[in-house]
């Protein structure tokens, strides 16, 4: 095998990870969460920059305030899910660049500075992190349901602001009874690897 990664390892994270549609009722933890992030904040982006914001719906009334903007299929699993997520980029991280970047500090202004470019980078390099997210669940041993199926705007309006762009929404937690959709097909390594 090429790969360093232990075997079970490689299916912990990928292999045997799936979306999962019900939950069981075992709570996420604060650490369990912060685990994560700590862990999967050292993943690579463009200049080093931590685009990603991470909204996590606890109290029943914020649930019941996202649920309203879920598409219908996704309304029932948003509402029982232990924790969720909503993952957004923040448009204005070039602020962080000084610190985050700071052997050219100048990046932040030389780069970023209108508004349409940031934008661009931000959502890319935070759907990166919204990436690395998901696959720091799977290595916490939690299964992730991660949904793009709602109302962007309202998502939005109830929990952002103009400076935050919603990107999905996680639902988090242990996988409950018939978790799983039959494992969809992938394309194989010819069909999307080129040489030149």
């Amino acid at each position: 095998m090429s790969l360093v990664l232990d075997p079970a390892a490689q299916d912990l994270l990928f292999r045997q990870a799936r979306t999962a549609n019900t939950f069981t009722d075992e709570p996420v933890t604060e650490e369990q969460v912060q685990a994560i992030y700590d862990l999967v904040k050292y993943g690579p982006t463009a200049f080093n920059q931590s685009p990603l914001r991470v909204v996590l719906v606890r109290s029943a009334e914020a649930r019941e305030r996202l649920v309203k903007h879920m598409s219908e299929g996704n309304q029932p699993k948003t509402a029982t899910a232990p924790l969720v997520a909503i993952l957004a980029a923040d448009n204005e991280f070039h602020e962080e660049l000084p610190e985050l970047f700071p052997h050219f500090p100048q990046a932040k202004d030389a780069f970023f500075a209108e508004r349409p470019v940031r934008e661009r980078s931000a959502v890319l390099n935070a759907a990166l992190q919204a990436a690395y997210f998901i696959v720091g669940i799977r290595a916490a041993g939690l299964a992730a349901g991660p949904m793009t199926g709602l109302d962007f705007a309202g998502v939005q309006k109830e929990f952002l602001d103009d400076d935050h762009t919603p990107l999905m929404v996680v639902n988090i937690g242990k996988p409950g009874e018939n978790a799983w959709f039959p494992r969809s097909p992938r394309l194989a390594f010819d069909e999307v690897v080129t040489t030149v």
